[in-house]
């Protein structure tokens, strides 16, 4: 659960990231409707996982230790489970390496999609634009 207040440490990196995808779809559309590209941008490729390294070395060994994760929305639990079989997949190749390193390999790897509603996309995107046009507001005054 995400507590107020508290930040992800590279939430501009992916506030920039979901900005990308977002002018790349708007820029692909030939009639925009924007239904479609909270759609399309939740399940367009993405940089990296966007998840600390800590919190994806805690959920992988729990994954390992027989957490099913049936508590967790299920875009999150599948962004976890993939991560999982990633490192299953690294630990396989390299056995001596820390789990906590094949994590931090394997989360700033270019991962499939988002992992986020179209919901979640819309409501992040309005939330950036409105960060950038009260910046813009305050460096014009």
């Amino acid at each position: 659960m995400k507590h107020k207040g508290r930040c992800f440490e590279a939430e501009d990196e992916k506030n920039q990231d979901l900005m990308r995808a977002y002018r790349q779809n708007l820029s692909d559309c030939r009639v925009v409707v924007m239904s479609d590209i909270w759609k399309a941008i939740a399940n367009m490729p993405s940089e990296r996982f966007w998840v600390s390294e800590e919190r994806a070395a805690i959920v992988v060994s729990r994954i390992i230790k027989g957490d099913d994760l049936r508590y967790m929305r299920p875009t999150k639990r599948e962004m976890f489970i993939e991560i999982y079989h990633r490192v299953m997949e690294l630990k396989q190749r390299q056995p001596y390496i820390a789990l906590y390193k094949l994590c931090r390999k394997v989360v700033n790897s270019p991962a499939p999609k988002f992992y986020m509603t179209p919901l979640s996309v819309r409501q992040t995107i309005y939330k950036i634009k409105k960060k950038w046009k009260q910046k813009k507001q305050r460096l014009q005054h």
